[in-house]
Order: C-alpha cells, then sequence, then structure tokens
C-alpha cells in the first residue's frame, strides 16, 4: 500500500508534541514493508532520506494554500491509496469522501474552552466533525481523547477506529545522574499546562527545602502566560528556559530530581513518557490522559490545588523510598509504549479498512 503523509510538523527545527510524535511515528513507518510519500513545506530529517519506503517528498509553500496543493495531489494521484493527517483537519474535511483519509486526533483542546490560538480553535472546531465524520480511518493517541470525541461525536462510534498512543524520544533510556536539586516542568508556557500553580506550589515548600531546589521551566511561550512570565521570573528559585534544543532536554532530564506536569488536560503527555522511560519520580495531574499514560508509576494531585502540588513536590523530594519505588515502576511503565506498537496498531487498522475496500489493498 502507498501512503502519503504530512510531515510538516515534523520537520520543524521546533519541535512541540504533535511535531516529536509524527516525528517518532514517521521515523518507525519508513521501516515497515510500505511505500511513503511525504507531504512538507520544508526539508525533511536527513535519517528518513535514505529510506528505501521513502517513494516521494511533495513540497508545497506553507501555510492556508499548502492544504490545496495536497488536495489537488491526492486527487490526480494515480498511486496514493491513503492519506494520512496527524496534525491537522484541514485536507481531510475538504477532501471528505472523494480520497481515503486518516486524521489522528490528539487531543480536543479547541473545545476546552481554555485561551488558545484563537484561529486554530476556530479551524479545529470547524474541521474536525466533517474530517472525522468522512475519513476511512479515525485514530486517537489515547483512550481519554477518544473518550472525550466520543462524548461530543457519540455518531463517531460507528467508525472504524484505532488508539495509537505513543514512544518516547528516545530508543534506550537515559543514563542518570539526579543532581538532587532540580525539579522540571517541560511544556508551552499557557493556562493548560498549570505553570502557574506549580511555581505557586513551589513557592509554599518549606524555605528550607526551597534553599536547596530549583524549579526549571521549559518551554517556548504560548497564549494568556504574561502572568506565567510574571512569575517565573520573578519568584525565588525559579528558572525559565524558554524553548529548550533537544541536547538540554536530554541533558536536563538525565540531571533532574523530580519531573512535574500538573496540566489541567492533555491528549498524551509526550514528555511524560520521556520522563517515566528515564526514570524519573514525576508528579502529574489527575486529569485527562495522564493517569492512562503513568498508571501507578507516578504521584497524581488535584491540579486545582496549589496545596496539594506543593504536597506532593514535598513528598517526591523528602521521601527517598516514594522516589524509588516510582523510578522502578516508572522505567516498567514506559516499556509498554513503543513506537513499533504504534505503528502496528496502525497498520493493523488500515489493513482492516484494506479488506473491505475493492479492489482489495494491502499495506
Amino acid at each position: 500500500m502507498h501512503l502519503a503523509i504530512d510531515v510538516r510538523e515534523a520537520c520543524r527545527s521546533k519541535r512541540t508534541g504533535k511535531g516529536q510524535w509524527s516525528y517518532g511515528f514517521v521515523t518507525e513507518l519508513l521501516t515497515r514493508h510500505c511505500t511513503v510519500t511525504l507531504f512538507t513545506d520544508q526539508e525533511i530529517p536527513r535519517a528518513w532520506e535514505s529510506s528505501p519506503q521513502l517513494a516521494d517528498v511533495r513540497t508545497w509553500r506553507g501555510g492556508f494554500p499548502w492544504h490545496f496543493s495536497s488536495m489537488r495531489e491526492l486527487q490526480r494521484s494515480k498511486d496514493i491509496d491513503l492519506y494520512v493527517s496527524p496534525t491537522s483537519y484541514i485536507v481531510p474535511s475538504l477532501i471528505g469522501s472523494r480520497f481515503p483519509c486518516v486524521p489522528i486526533v490528539h487531543d480536543l483542546i479547541a473545545f476546552q474552552g481554555e485561551p488558545h490560538d484563537a484561529f486554530a480553535r476556530r479551524v479545529e472546531k470547524f474541521t474536525l466533525k466533517r474530517a472525522a465524520e468522512k475519513c476511512a480511518v479515525l485514530c486517537t493517541i489515547s483512550a481519554a481523547t477518544e473518550r472525550d470525541l466520543l462524548e461530543r461525536y457519540p455518531s463517531l462510534s460507528l467508525k472504524l477506529r484505532s488508539i495509537l498512543y505513543a514512544g518516547p524520544m528516545r530508543s534506550e533510556p537515559l543514563p542518570r545522574n539526579p543532581d538532587g536539586k532540580t525539579i522540571l516542568c517541560v511544556g508551552t508556557l499557557c493556562p493548560r499546562k498549570n505553570q502557574l500553580r506549580l511555581i505557586e506550589a513551589y513557592a509554599a515548600l518549606p524555605p528550607a527545602l526551597r534553599s536547596r531546589t530549583t524549579l526549571i521551566l521549559a518551554g517556548a511561550r504560548g497564549w494568556d502566560d504574561e502572568q506565567i512570565v510574571e512569575r517565573a521570573c520573578t519568584t525565588p528559585g525559579v528558572e525559565w528556559r524558554k524553548y529548550i534544543p533537544n541536547e538540554e532536554y536530554q541533558f536536563l532530564l538525565s540531571t533532574c530530581e523530580i519531573f512535574a506536569l500538573p496540566s489541567l488536560y492533555e491528549g498524551f503527555g509526550m514528555q511524560v513518557l520521556d520522563a517515566l522511560q528515564a526514570g524519573i519520580p514525576t508528579l502529574v495531574s489527575d486529569r485527562g490522559s495522564l493517569p492512562e499514560v503513568t498508571a501507578d508509576a507516578a504521584l497524581r494531585v488535584d491540579p486545582l490545588s496549589v496545596d496539594a502540588i506543593a504536597g506532593g513536590l514535598h513528598a517526591l523530594l523528602t521521601d527517598g523510598t516514594l522516589r524509588r519505588s516510582l523510578q522502578e515502576k516508572a522505567m516498567r511503565r514506559a516499556l509498554e509504549f513503543r513506537w513499533e506498537r504504534t505503528v502496528d496498531l496502525f497498520l493493523t487498522a488500515v489493513r482492516q479498512w484494506a479488506s473491505i475496500q475493492s479492489p482489495r489493498k494491502e499495506p
């Protein structure tokens, strides 16, 4: 089977969660027995260029015209069987039933009522339902996201669906050398990531404990983040590193004492999986996909309670037995998430779709 896939976000120099997911997914997909054409608006990663599965790279000018170029290419193609859209619903929505598509739904942030990029929120609200209704296979990256999607659009329960999950950034766990002092939080600054309450919880720690610890926030500016930036820059012991390159991200994962993401909502939580793989004692919220991803391998707290977050930080920083227990559980839990499994689940769903097509197509 010949698959075309939108890889724009995977080709960015500064990848966010969807870009990291797309990069890991495509990297594994290019090792399988299927033909792949990449749709992009810039150069692809060098690691992909030598894959024998890579049939072609189609590059068009970015922005909204990119979607129309992709749609025209699909409509006139004589060899592409299926279009995979991991970060946008625009092409699947516009092309409808005229070409088989697989949209991959990461989250329903656009429907959460949180301050968000206004244009992106409107586009997702306008395109998601039609893309999901008209697609060949509907994929999500967590059971939590699938549940949210079906609650909003119950008719989608009749669609052929698959939960794909994700894999960690690295193929092998990082060597760990905890510094005994760093609390690490990675994520774009915005209310949904809950950095403001995390800062307040850190500031509420006992002075003696706070004096020997540092809270590092790593993430670019997002939206409605002015108060987060102000508190990050004025609270003693807090460092805001802005967007960090992969090398610094890996270093911080290898040296931090604990990892914290008390997010109000996540579709998956890629950085949490990286922390689990590294065996980092981790604090997460009890909402969204985070309980699903971490199971019993992280300390869960109520993200709306500064006291609960502070209590969780205190426990992780002072209880060595708890840290060791979570470290062991985290590494075991991380083994359950692999890009190989994600691509296996995807190809199984695609084969199921292909089995009812005429003529029969097998990936």
